[in-house]
């Protein structure tokens, strides 16, 4: 499949009721289209990173009971798994879609990370730009500025807390051009993680 870009039908996914319809919906909308944004996107990711990546499709698979609120695909250098290693992210809420570098809960090493982004906060700050937004949790939709003071205390946190998460990329609404157009899309993506691998490469020593 050639990957054609996101409509705002994609979007509406997540206003479907029950885990069932919800997850049905995703795996014949939407997964479709990361498997093929991994198929064009895997070698740049390796080749902007030095590492080689592989592409996981996030299945839902432990939910019983209440449907997914959003979805999401990872690239990551090792092939069993990705939440406990820094991962590029690309995924969907129902108002908007997300590009990260991720470091969630889940990664063991995350405080000698925080320390080394520290070490390196002006340098980081002047690499981003300003319409790139922060995350501190995944599972929630709220993101800040990119300024010297919520990345400060971000990763401040990041180090003293355990569960603290750090996501740094960008937001798209649902009706931005860029979504709807396959090639655009791809080349944007690719862009967004070229900007985050020099954070990408600080945390992967």
């Amino acid at each position: 499949m050639t990957f054609t870009g996101f409509s705002k039908k994609d979007f509406e996914v997540f206003s479907i009721d029950g885990l069932d319809e919800r997850m049905a919906a995703l795996r014949e909308n939407i997964q479709p289209k990361f498997k093929a944004i991994g198929e064009e996107l895997a070698e740049d990711i390796s080749n902007i990173t030095g590492q080689d990546m592989y592409v996981h499709i996030a299945q839902h698979a432990r939910r019983t009971k209440n449907p997914p609120n959003d979805t999401w695909m990872a690239f990551c250098h090792n092939k069993r798994g990705y939440k406990k290693h820094p991962h590029f992210q690309i995924g969907l809420w129902d108002d908007h879609l997300f590009m990260w570098l991720a470091y969630i809960y889940e990664m063991p090493d995350k405080q000698e990370i925080a320390k080394s982004f520290l070490a390196n906060i002006d340098d980081i700050r002047e690499s981003i730009p300003d319409h790139y937004v922060i995350s501190h949790d995944h599972t929630k939709k709220d993101a800040v500025e990119t300024s010297k003071a919520n990345l400060e205390n971000t990763l401040t946190r990041l180090q003293n807390v355990k569960k603290a998460e750090f996501l740094i990329g960008r937001n798209f609404k649902p009706d931005d051009p860029i979504l709807q157009d396959g090639q655009a899309f791809l080349n944007e993506a690719k862009n967004t993680f070229e900007t985050l691998a020099p954070l990408y490469k600080i945390s992967m020593g």
